[in-house]
């Protein structure tokens, strides 16, 4: 409901695409910008306790919103600055709601919870336009405002209700918030499943998001259609979705993730050219069914393969990062596409833009999708507590890891690209650095290295390792010579002057 007013609210205060395409991205830019430092708290504090806050603040803001819009003190740049206030509580929510998924079901039933969730989304997607075009036509621009403002109270109510597992405590104090975020950057970096992903979320989301920027403008001016028309037309776009969501679990099988996501970008597509032809309501209708089974059929398997790709210390942030360049790609995009309208016409903005998505399919189709199902990211607890002669301040660092090999000069070739593998892990689980040296005066001898901030962090590191991680490290020992290899912990000091 909130979308179909906001929407057409702006429609009947500026005609120019530009600015309607805006609300789009007053809607988007706060996920992008902050849902990143939100994963970090996310995965620092509790997370009932943050969603709770969140949801209050959303109800606050909505409230005042509403009030405005209903004294008529609403303005095009004012819709634009409380649609992107509103949506900062959105933003500090969306990692939580995204890590409490994986403490609801187990590993193996994360598809069919993310699907049955985005049936719940698209259920009010149904509904809710339909509803909000009628209170528009009946009750005035400011109904939906007010319904969607108190919608709070039962979200708040829920979480009250529930109670989250017993977080797992740790003999190490918790991360400082800075840190917290600099790690899930790095993490993030050379996590090659997640950075996957990102990939293919942006080539998704980027030409995907055109109609959803400019479908206000689609109604009222090629259409010549009301907000019960809009509501319609957006209606449909929910209904199709819950369908499509009742057939994911088939085409997953029938597919696979990487084809399917492929077919729901061409569904996109063809749903974007034929709103851009569209002149009457049913056309718009027809592109509704077609981009609602297409999107949730994208973003569903977008979500499982960002959730399946991380351990769980991370996953707040990792998710904040999939939410990021998720709400990044369609802040661009939405922007884009209505400047291009703006300077062509609405009709080139979505025919180009249903173009630039079939020629996306093939540009991103290396990198492949839910490739971390398989991979074991429980807490392997492997490597022994470092050994030393005297009690080490948390804070010291930098910290330098040395691991001594012998490999024999036959198997250098071998341990080198195993050893290779090494250097994503130590990076993932909190290394700034990584490097593997060969002795020139000793023949089969290799010195492996990284750098953590301080000794903290490398403690952190032993709890990070997963079992995964420990496969790789068993495929480089296999090559040792002997004992071994031997590990050397050396701590930085600051010379005397």
């Amino acid at each position: 409901m909130y979308n179909v007013a906001s929407g057409w609210l702006m429609t009947s205060l500026s005609p120019d695409p530009l600015v309607v395409s805006l609300v789009q991205v007053a809607n988007t830019l706060p996920l992008f910008l902050f849902a990143i430092p939100a994963g970090a708290l996310v995965d620092l504090v509790d997370q009932r306790r943050f969603l709770i806050a969140g949801e209050l603040a959303i109800m606050v803001t909505s409230v005042v919103f509403a009030t405005l819009v209903w004294l008529h003190q609403i303005g095009p740049v004012s819709l634009l600055v409380l649609s992107f206030i509103v949506t900062l509580g959105a933003a500090a929510t969306a990692p939580a709601w995204q890590r409490v998924v994986s403490h609801l079901v187990p590993k193996a039933e994360l598809p069919s919870a993310v699907a049955a969730n985005s049936v719940g989304i698209n259920v009010s997607r149904a509904v809710g336009p339909a509803l909000g075009g009628m209170l528009v036509a009946t009750l005035g621009l400011a109904a939906p405002f007010w319904f969607d403002a108190f919608s709070n109270v039962g979200v708040i109510l829920a979480l009250i209700w529930w109670r989250t597992p017993a977080p797992r405590r740790g003999s190490l104090p918790a991360e400082s918030f800075g840190a917290a975020v600099r790690t899930g950057f790095r993490h993030a970096r050379y996590n090659a499943h997640l950075s996957a992903t990102l990939v293919r979320t942006v080539a998704f989301f980027v030409f995907g998001s055109a109609y959803w920027a400019l479908l206000p403008l689609v109604v009222r001016s090629r259409i010549a259609g009301g907000p019960q028309t809009y509501g319609l037309i957006l209606g449909a776009i929910g209904v199709a979705a819950v369908c499509g969501a009742f057939l994911l679990k088939w085409l997953r099988l029938l597919l696979g993730p990487d084809r399917l996501l492929a077919a729901a970008t061409l569904g996109t597509s063809l749903a974007t050219g034929l709103y851009a032809v569209a002149q009457d309501a049913w056309i718009g209708v027809a592109a509704s069914l077609i981009a609602g089974v297409s999107w949730i059929a994208a973003v569903s398997g977008l979500n499982v393969s960002a959730q399946v790709a991380l351990p769980e210390w991370v996953r707040g942030r990792g998710l904040a990062m999939y939410v990021t360049t998720m709400f990044g790609a369609l802040t661009l995009g939405s922007a884009l596409w209505g400047e291009v309208a703006a300077l062509a016409d609405l009709p080139t903005a979505l025919l180009l833009a249903a173009a630039g998505g079939v020629f996306a399919v093939p540009l991103s189709w290396r990198w492949k999708l839910q490739t971390g199902a398989a991979v074991d990211f429980s807490p392997s607890m492997h490597w022994p507590e470092p050994v030393t002669c005297f009690e080490v301040d948390h804070d010291r660092g930098p910290v330098l890891v040395m691991i001594d090999y012998r490999i024999k000069p036959a198997d250098r070739e071998q341990f080198l690209r195993l050893i290779g593998r090494s250097a994503a892990e130590r990076r993932r689980d909190g290394a700034y650095d990584w490097g593997i040296f060969e002795d020139p005066a000793d023949v089969g001898r290799f010195v492996e290295t990284f750098y953590t901030d301080s000794w903290l962090e490398h403690l952190r590191q032993h709890q990070r390792v997963t079992k995964a991680d420990r496969l790789v490290e068993q495929a480089a020992r296999r090559f040792q010579i002997g004992e071994g290899p031997k590990t050397t912990h050396l701590i930085g000091v600051q010379p005397r002057k």
